[in-house]
């Protein structure tokens, strides 16, 4: 009996599995500013799972200091070509699409000149402020996709019927829109909802239909390579705001595929435990500084990596610079504060090369400067 419940449960995983893989796998890839693009990304989405033969997955092109958006997985260029089908989402800006939006397309042109998007199937959603210049925004995103060689898969006419015609809403066949700037009017409205819903399910019929179709591209879907967003939360590590800068630099310098940080123990814009070693603080409040410190280098690494930390490929050099006394010996106790929570955050790729010294002062008076070097996908 339990070789045959055994056997049983066996056969239950392989069509599960098999089923699974039987799915389209549907890409909704969103700019969003005050979530309008979202809440209808969310609505797609839905449509898309409805008929349970799609999978979706949300993500934006960039990362968003919204607290409503923050936690949304960051996307890449190089991702797109293994979803069976693209459903892409941006505010009306000035009747064509948003500049995020527009700067990852720009990020394309070698999935372009190798026609890696070619005979994928793309329809397209859209957030207005007053609903002026929607057909011509939503126009602007064809013609982005129609480059690709994607299959534009539009909206029709559906979901009429169901509107509330006493109020402006967003519907075109090209795609839903909403009408965010609607004083007294809940966006996106519940008929603008039951269409991006209407426009999810009739995509995911043509993506499943046309799904095998292109040749393959040999690309996994990674889940946001990692969600660093959940590992971070499951190691209750919180990255604060990126520290603006207090003079005539940038925060990151990019150069090819390296990334380079500097920061100081800055903590709500103060600066945390300020003053030199065996003067005005201990070794503890050095060590505090110099997690703060770390932090804030992380921060602005997600930045620097468009809000995605899964691009990290290695940290490559961490250098510790402590407000010291001339016979303080201990420097490397307190750089191991910087190196142990790089490598929790990123395993492996956190290892690296390392230098720590020892200095008169630092500046804002910081018992601790960090300079950093990342590779970058």
């Amino acid at each position: 009996m339990k070789k045959l419940c055994s056997f049983l449960i066996l056969i239950l995983l392989n069509t599960t599995h098999m089923t699974a893989q039987n799915k389209a796998k549907i890409l909704v890839l969103i700019h969003s500013d005050n979530g309008g693009t979202y809440e209808l990304a969310k609505e797609i989405a839905r449509g898309i799972e409805s008929d349970n033969n799609a999978v979706s997955y949300i993500k934006q092109v960039k990362s968003s200091q919204n607290p409503g958006l923050k936690d949304i997985p960051v996307a890449t260029a190089e991702e797109l070509t293994a979803y069976d089908g693209i459903a892409f989402g941006s505010p009306v800006y000035f009747g064509n699409i948003s500049t995020g939006m527009s700067a990852f397309l720009s990020k394309t042109v070698q999935l372009w000149t190798r026609h890696g998007l070619e005979g994928v199937p793309a329809t397209v959603f859209m957030s207005a402020g007053s609903g002026a210049g929607k057909e011509l925004a939503l126009q602007a995103f064809w013609n982005s996709l129609a480059v690709h060689g994607m299959i534009l898969v539009s909206n029709g006419i559906r979901g009429n019927e169901d509107l509330d015609k006493t109020i402006p809403q967003g519907n075109t066949v090209l795609g839903i829109t909403s009408m965010a700037s609607l004083n007294d009017v809940e966006r996106p409205t519940k008929g603008e909802r039951k269409l991006a819903e209407l426009q999810g399910k009739n995509f995911a019929k043509v993506a499943l239909a046309l799904k095998g179709t292109c040749p393959p591209k040999n690309t996994a879907i990674v889940e946001n390579h990692q969600n660093f967003n959940e590992i971070l939360k499951q190691k209750n590590i919180t990255l604060p705001q990126v520290p603006k800068p207090a003079g005539n630099y940038q925060p990151f310098v990019r150069s090819g595929n390296l990334v380079f940080i500097n920061q100081v123990a800055l903590q709500d814009g103060k600066i945390l435990n300020p003053g030199k070693l065996g003067v005005d603080v201990n070794e503890q409040q050095v060590k505090d500084a110099t997690k703060i410190t770390m932090l804030n280098v992380l921060s602005v690494l997600r930045e620097a990596a468009g809000g995605d930390l899964g691009r990290v490929k290695q940290c490559v050099q961490l250098t510790g610079i402590f407000n010291t006394k001339d016979d303080y010996t201990k420097h490397a106790d307190l750089m191991n504060i910087a190196s142990d929570l790089t490598v929790e955050v990123f395993g492996e790729k956190g290892k690296h090369a390392r230098a720590t010294w020892g200095a008169a002062s630092v500046p804002v008076n910081s018992s601790v400067e960090i300079q950093a070097v990342f590779e970058v996908e």
